[in-house]
């Protein structure tokens, strides 16, 4: 797509900046967000995060909040990880299921006290979620919609640290943790920035959400101080690159509303000992009983790039399964991806099997994810 969005995207409070900096833009989850930069492309960018720093706008990302007496004791009634194991001030991985057991969406819920969350869903997504959220709700508790309220702008890589800082912006955060600070262009009294320290490229970084109206003051400012550390804004092209290495899965590619947690090795966001949250029973039922198929990580042992809606292939030459995601590693120098095996299979890691590349056998090994190395603490 060329820089000229499409009249049904929704845009971005920085899609000017994206125009003026030569982006190349595509849709995305209903939304019309930068691929790759004029002058850098993926690869370059990629690498920016993992050796320097990256600026991505996500900004299509969802907001909600919800808030009442007790909203924090509803949620955590509702989504999948335990809140409780998270204080004021921490933010926390979770899942919203259906009754089946699928998932809704996967989205964090920053505890801002026990009774307020304020929740950062898929942009795709965010409709769902707070529909599933307002239908449960007892009388009292408010779920709002706030999607274009805050622009939400990621830094992430090894000088993260530094570049929020420059801003002077609350930097000294465990990893899942938050805090909520002042920021000013120099324009006018300083905007409140809430600044989390997670992200989703593998590396050390950082979530701002700024009001909507200061999101490109922002942005300029950190691709300015980006750049004086040799890093550079990247868009969504690396950013699948970077979490496709970690193993990280995508909405609606390696999990989704026919793709359990169970399945997608997600088990570890699901408070099991809870009384009640969304697709209990059933996962539940699911674990017990073990699930039909499993996620799994792929290297690829030929050259070649794996892709979505591959074919898998056991050893006997059985079809076992469909590729979920793929791309080239531009730190390992090869095709990985993400498959779900069906585990009558058998296969377990270290197993070479093979993935069906148009006709032709791409021989892989199973490998379980990261495929690089996690810096994100």
């Amino acid at each position: 797509m060329s820089v000229d969005s499409a009249p049904d995207l929704l845009l971005s409070p920085l899609h000017e900046a994206h125009v003026e900096l030569g982006a190349t833009m595509g849709a995305f989850g209903g939304w019309d967000m930068p691929i790759s930069y004029a002058g850098a492309g993926v690869v370059a960018e990629h690498t920016a995060v993992r050796g320097t720093v990256g600026i991505f706008d996500v900004s299509h990302l969802g907001k909600a909040s919800v808030t009442g007496a007790g909203a924090a004791g509803f949620v955590n009634s509702c989504l999948s990880a335990d809140l409780e194991k998270i204080g004021p001030g921490q933010a926390q991985y979770t899942l919203c299921c259906n009754t089946s057991g699928g998932v809704i969406d996967d989205l964090i819920a920053y505890l801002v006290s026990e009774d307020e969350v304020f929740l950062v869903p898929n942009a795709a997504n965010t409709a769902d979620v707070v529909a599933a959220l307002t239908q449960a709700a007892p009388a009292g508790i408010e779920v709002r919609n706030l999607h274009r309220d805050f622009g939400v702008i990621a830094v992430q890589g090894p000088l993260a640290g530094e570049v929020v800082a420059a801003l002077g912006l609350p930097t000294d955060l465990e990893y899942m943790a938050w805090a909520d600070g002042g920021w000013s262009d120099g324009g006018g009294l300083p905007v409140k920035v809430r600044v989390c320290r997670t992200g989703y490229s593998g590396e050390y970084g950082f979530e701002l959400l700024p009001p909507w109206g200061a999101a490109r003051g922002l942005w300029d400012r950190l691709v300015a101080e980006a750049a004086a550390r040799s890093g550079r804004p990247a868009g969504l092209g690396a950013r699948d690159t970077l979490r496709t290495e970690m193993g990280y899965p995508l909405h609606g590619q390696d999990l989704g509303p026919s793709i359990s947690p169970v399945q997608a090795g997600s088990g570890w966001a699901v408070g099991w000992k809870k009384s009640a949250f969304f697709g209990r029973d059933a996962l539940l039922a699911e674990k017990q009983e073990g699930p039909m198929r499993r996620l799994r990580g792929l290297e690829a042992l030929d050259r070649g790039v794996l892709r979505p809606h591959l074919q898998v292939i056991g050893a006997d030459g059985t079809a076992i399964g469909e590729t979920t995601s793929g791309t080239f590693s531009p730190t390992l120098g090869k095709g990985i991806g993400l498959a779900l095996i069906d585990t009558a299979a058998g296969i377990q890691d270290g197993d070479q099997i093979a993935v069906d590349v148009r006709g032709r056998s791409l021989r892989v090994r199973v490998v379980k994810p990261p495929f690089v190395p996690s810096h994100v603490r």
